[in-house]
């Protein structure tokens, strides 16, 4: 062989070889019963982001600008935020 075919082998065997072990993290990483998912180190989904309203009580620009910041802490303070 070559010096040439031999870097070329030499270079196909080491991608067989991360293609492999990149499979195996994969199906570990996927696995139901992995204790890294059970840990909530990975995540598979997301949690989606919700705002509550308060029943769509949400007020609007010119009532937040009438309101005082003691008004304003406490209706934050009701939606479950703090400041």
């Amino acid at each position: 062989m070559t010096k040439e075919k031999e870097k070329e082998s030499e270079t196909l065997e080491i991608l067989k070889l991360l293609v492999e072990k990149i499979e195996k993290l994969e199906k570990i990483v996927h696995n139901e019963d992995n204790l890294l998912m059970k840990a909530g180190f990975v995540t598979t989904n997301s949690p989606t982001p919700k705002m509550e309203t308060n029943g769509g009580n949400i007020p609007d620009s010119n009532t937040i600008a009438k309101m005082s910041w003691d008004e304003i802490h406490d209706y934050v303070g009701k939606m479950g935020g703090s400041i």
